[in-house]
């Protein structure tokens, strides 16, 4: 559809490219086996579980180092994962966000298409959890900040950090199916797999996602804000604006635009809210929960 041309040119230079797009086959008996398995050892950092290859018990050891190459996340261990909530809630203001700024959630909905498609893609690919894709957590909205503007994030950091975080809570239901099954094939890549009947069914995105995307619920109505792309969506050469301590979602020349000072009158009524972004602890369960995918 024209209307996600632009948007979907710019995603092809992402540097998640392949966490987003991989469209990876998934085995079920993997995935089961791995989480049901799976210890996490603080002092050595690593994910440990057990794998049957021709009827012998096989470890796999996870560290960040290989989610990093496997997934080709760019980030280092020094890049930030989170930043200042006014300069996150500019950025979505200058998307067109026309949502409550100083709600606990962050709707999908509240942005025009071509960026409601965006948000649902780095939603789905990179969520910790499966389901509920309209509304956003603070690291999710924070991803898309830091790809539009082009600025480091330890993307690495949030995806091991949930991995160890549903072992250690004692969830361990089956998050990133993907990623997970792209890691077993980089340490075992001879690992039996029965296409037939042992693969799992995931969400890929598709034309049809893009209809489903252009509609709008009438509790909440298409955004009727102008949204112009900006940044690293329109420009491949744009430069993170402010990189150091990331006050800004614009540099001084776009500082001089129209749009800016109505975002910044907006934002005179915002409170920020948050004491700890985009990675919080979540309380343990207290009954086990079905594996969802």
């Amino acid at each position: 559809m024209v209307v996600f041309k632009e948007i979907l040119e710019f995603m092809k230079r992402l540097p998640i490219q392949k966490a987003l797009t991989n469209q990876h086959n998934v085995f079920r008996s993997h995935i089961e086996r791995f989480w049901e398995n799976a210890t996490y050892d603080e002092e050595s950092k690593a994910i440990t579980s057990i794998f049957s290859l021709n009827c012998e018990d096989k470890e796999i050891v996870i560290t960040k180092q290989p989610v990093r190459e496997v997934l080709d996340f760019s980030d280092d261990e020094n890049s930030p994962t989170k930043f200042p909530e006014i300069m996150v809630k500019g950025c979505m203001l200058r998307m067109g966000y026309n949502g409550p700024l100083n709600s606990a959630n962050y709707l999908k909905s509240c942005f025009s298409k071509p960026y409601k498609f965006f948000i649902h893609s780095i939603v789905h690919a990179l969520s910790h959890r499966k389901g509920g894709y309209d509304v956003m957590r603070d690291y999710q909205i924070n991803m898309v900040t830091t790809l539009v503007l082009n600025k480091k994030y330890n993307f690495l950091k949030i995806v091991f950090h949930y991995m160890k975080e549903n072992i250690t809570s004692g969830s361990k239901t089956w998050i990133y199916p993907r990623f997970v099954q792209m890691m077993i094939d980089h340490a075992y890549p001879n690992l039996e797999k029965d296409a037939n009947n042992d693969l799992l069914s995931l969400y890929d995105m598709d034309n049809d996602t893009l209809i489903v995307l252009s509609r709008y619920h009438k509790n909440h109505l298409e955004s009727t804000t102008k949204a112009e792309f900006f940044g690293f969506i329109k420009d491949k050469n744009y430069k993170d604006p402010y990189p150091v301590d990331h006050q800004k979602w614009r540099n001084d020349k776009e500082m001089k635009e129209k749009s800016a000072v109505d975002e910044l009158t907006k934002l005179a009524d915002f409170k920020e809210t948050r004491n700890e972004w985009f990675l919080k602890e979540e309380k343990k369960r207290s009954r086990k929960t079905t594996p969802k995918v």
